[in-house]
Formats: C-alpha cells, structure tokens, sequence
C-alpha cells in the first residue's frame, strides 16, 4: 500500500514491545506512548516545509533553516489519542492541538462522533490525527472524514499499533492520506480487539478499567 509507511527503526519496535507488557503500570505505559509518539513523528513530520533565516552563532552571522510559516494541527481521537500529543509537541511547540470525540458501540463496533474542535485555519494547515491502535479503521476513517468536511485537505494519520482488516479499510477509503504504524500486528479478534495488541490503551493511559 503505497500510503501506509511501516515503522522499522529498533528502539520503536523496543518500546512497543515494552507498551505490551500487562505488567507495565499507568505511568510508565504513558510514557512510553509518548516517547513512541515522539520517535515515528521524526518519520511522519519529515517533509515539513522549511525556510532559510539569520542567525548570529558566538563564532559568525550565517543562514539556516527553520520550520514555514505553515503550521502544524495535532488532532488526537479522544481519549487514547491524547496520549501521543505531548510527544509531538516535544518536536514542534507552537503546533496547534484540536479534539475528535469517538466512542464505539460496544455490540455493533460502529463508531460515533460526540466531540469536534478544530484549530482555526484548518484548510491551511498539515494535520496529523493520532491514535494509539488502528483496528476496525472506523473510528479514524470517521476521524479524517469529519477533519475533511471542515475543510482539511493535507492529512496525516499516525498509530502506534494496527491490524491489516483496519489498515485494509481505511486506505480503501482515504487512499490519499499518508498512514504511519509503528507495527502491524495479527488480526482482530471476535471483540474487534487488536492481537497480540496491547489491550485498551485508553484505559492502560489513564489508569481506567
């Protein structure tokens, strides 16, 4: 899939492994999402537009680039994605920070919009929607539709954990926007839950059952 960019640097594979440990509590789960967050959005902020300005070093004036004027939009999907938010605000602090709200039906798997805020100038801006797990592909196809229908145009997603039914659906559907994964696990099983997986990583991130 041309689209799909698949995470293979070691210390991303490292900390996921670490993230699946059932063993690993609340804060320490949360970090690590974090510093994962951090690491694939070297990968996934790699084309950010960049400008030559002055800069006066103790030795000499020289010119060096900086990040364009266009900004950044981080879109976590409630609640898990605001996990990975503060990792990529550690790469760009003036990114701005929207909210999606989605909640699953627990019988049907059926995603539903209940929360939407977006930064101003939404059109203008490179967004990156984060969360954690891909699995059906409802709640991030919903997601970017609702990101889409506001106006966004330049769209990246970023998940640290995916299963090929939610992969195999959402890029049927946004064929043109780029997805990230930190790992492709097995399948989805009778719950739609991803396996191996990690569990729920909302409830893992803020200590919730």
């Amino acid at each position: 899939m041309a689209n799909v960019v698949y995470m293979n640097h070691p210390l991303i594979k490292h900390k996921i492994t670490m993230l699946r440990n059932e063993d690993v509590g609340t804060n320490e789960f949360r970090k690590l999402v974090e510093e994962i967050a951090m690491l694939m959005g070297y990968e996934a902020l790699a084309d950010l537009e960049t400008v030559e300005v002055n800069v006066k070093t103790p030795i000499e004036e020289t010119t060096q680039p900086v990040i364009a004027g266009k900004k950044l939009a981080v879109v976590p999907i409630l609640r898990a994605g605001l996990g990975m938010v503060s990792g990529i605000l550690a790469l760009v602090p003036t990114a701005k920070v929207g909210h999606i709200g989605m909640y699953r039906d627990e019988e049907t798997h059926i995603p539903h919009e209940y929360y939407c805020k977006l930064p101003a100038q939404i059109e203008d801006r490179l967004i990156l929607v984060v969360d954690p797990m891909l699995a059906t592909g409802g709640s991030l196809i919903d997601a970017v539709d609702a990101i889409k229908k506001r106006g966004g145009k330049n769209i990246k997603c970023m998940c640290i954990i995916a299963a090929p039914e939610g992969v195999k659906k959402f890029t049927e559907v946004h064929p043109d926007v780029q997805l990230y994964i930190g790992c492709l696990d097995r399948c989805l099983n009778e719950n739609a839950y991803i396996c191996p997986g990690l569990g729920d990583a909302g409830d893992r991130i803020f200590g919730t059952k």
